[in-house]
């Protein structure tokens, strides 16, 4: 069906005056004795083109104007008030026509209420702008690595490996419930792979296989979490940005994580000023002057005992104690970034023993070359070390957490054949776009949110 984006309309002046065809949503709707007005949207632009009918020269379906119907509209494009333009239409049809019941009606819905219909709640405005912000950042993301030699990889999704180590697995079985099978081994010798897999929690693993033949790879896809926590940060299926680098040290790596995110935000706020400033006015205010301070602010690099120092040294009362040997809370994170530093924050050096097995250790000993980057308003984005390269340690690391070396022997060898320093992080990539809209929930970033006890 040939026909112009609304966004190209309401942008090219070579538009003012022609006629054309135009397809979209009814949003609002008016109608008087002569006249008659809908704004119509095709998800190509945050803001709706007003259509103008002509009571008296042209006749409609009765049901043109409710809320949600398609429409592919003919029309004069002519100038509208404060520089806008509108189209006079010539022509109307209805091409899906919409109840009076349609559950998004001119009223402003919470959000709470619109998670309930998410195969509607995308044509709000919110998500109409949340999902343009999506969209571009990804490509944002795509177009940092591929510009500076990258190799982009596809790690599998379906894995025989728990990457963190800590049984957080989506189980993968065809057998599904049974009672014919007198052990776990038994069950798994006998299903799909001859063995127990799971969703893979992270590609970094496979990732870091890749990097030890093209230098530079990053990873860009889903990750799944059996994780039980129901919190505003948290799904337990989301998307992962994850670089691995080899012939880097950590603060080779924490460079790289702050360049690309100046770099992809900055490309945002050039491709998305509307939706940013609809966030700024509805979610979060002082939005942009937050964005513009990150991307002209040099990141803070602060060491995990110094963090502990501070946490104790604040006078406040924490609802989580604050030990050395303790992993930092939101409401940690959120106090070192908002209050001391008021800016993004990489904590450096933490407790080995709170960390993963593949982290570098440090000679101290008693802490890894370890790093997670703390933002304001969020807390951690990104997860992100040095790689433990030397083969007895990453050895020792995995018996004192009980891991069966078999499950990562592929892993393992790398450390035989031409190791060497190597780097990583993982950008939760919901989060960042918490961080860029004001969004407070996760689940309003991401189409269709897994969480506990819940998927549709």
């Amino acid at each position: 069906m040939e026909h112009i984006d609304i966004k190209h309309v309401l942008e090219k002046a070579e538009y003012l005056g022609q006629t054309v065809t135009v397809c979209g949503w009814v949003r609002t709707s008016r109608e008087s004795k002569t006249m008659a007005f809908a704004e119509l949207n095709d998800g190509t632009s945050l803001t709706h083109i007003q259509i103008v009918i002509d009571r008296a020269n042209l006749e409609y379906p009765a049901t043109a104007l409710r809320l949600g119907t398609a429409l592919r509209v003919v029309g004069q494009v002519v100038e509208a008030r404060q520089g806008s333009v509108e189209i006079n239409a010539t022509e109307i049809e209805v091409l899906g026509e919409c109840p009076a019941d349609y559950p998004l009606q001119k009223k402003r819905h919470t959000l709470e209420y619109l998670r309930t219909i998410p195969h509607l709640r995308v044509r709000a405005n919110t998500f109409n702008a949340v999902f343009r912000v999506r969209s571009v950042m990804a490509g944002a993301i795509h177009n940092y690595f591929q510009s500076r030699n990258y190799t982009y990889v596809n790690t599998p999704l379906i894995t025989g490996s728990d990457c963190e180590g800590a049984g957080e697995m989506f189980k993968v079985t065809t057998i599904g419930y049974s009672q014919d099978y007198k052990s776990e081994e038994e069950y798994y010798a006998d299903d799909f792979f001859g063995r127990k897999a799971g969703l893979s929690v992270s590609g970094q693993l496979e990732g870091e296989v890749a990097a030890m033949a093209f230098g530079k790879i990053y990873t860009f896809g889903p990750s799944f979490r059996a994780e039980n926590s129901n919190t505003p940060r948290h799904v337990a299926e989301f998307w992962h940005v994850e670089p691995e680098v080899a012939f880097a040290d950590l603060f080779d790596i924490i460079g790289i994580a702050e360049d690309m995110i100046k770099t992809i935000i900055k490309e945002v706020m050039e491709k998305c000023p509307a939706e940013l400033q609809f966030f700024d006015k509805h979610f979060e205010k002082g939005l942009l002057d937050k964005l513009n301070a990150l991307v002209e602010s040099n990141f803070e690099i602060l060491d995990y005992t110094k963090a502990i120092e501070l946490l104790k040294e604040s006078g406040k009362e924490f609802v989580y104690p604050v030990e050395w040997g303790s992993d930092l809370q939101t409401e940690h994170e959120r106090y070192i970034t908002e209050e001391v530093f008021k800016k993004p924050v990489f904590v450096i050096n933490y407790p080995k023993d709170i960390k993963s097995f593949y982290m570098k250790q440090n000679p101290d000993g008693k802490t890894v070359a370890a790093t997670d980057l703390l933002v304001p308003g969020v807390g951690e984005i990104i997860g992100c070390s040095e790689r433990e390269a030397d083969l007895d340690k990453l050895l020792d690391a995995m018996r004192v957490r009980g891991m069966n070396e078999e499950d990562y022997t592929d892993y393992i060898e790398l450390r035989k054949f031409g190791s060497v320093p190597h780097s990583g992080f993982g950008l939760g990539f919901e989060r960042i776009l918490m961080y860029v809209t004001g969004v407070s929930n996760i689940r309003d970033v991401i189409l269709y949110p897994r969480t506990v006890g819940y998927v549709r």
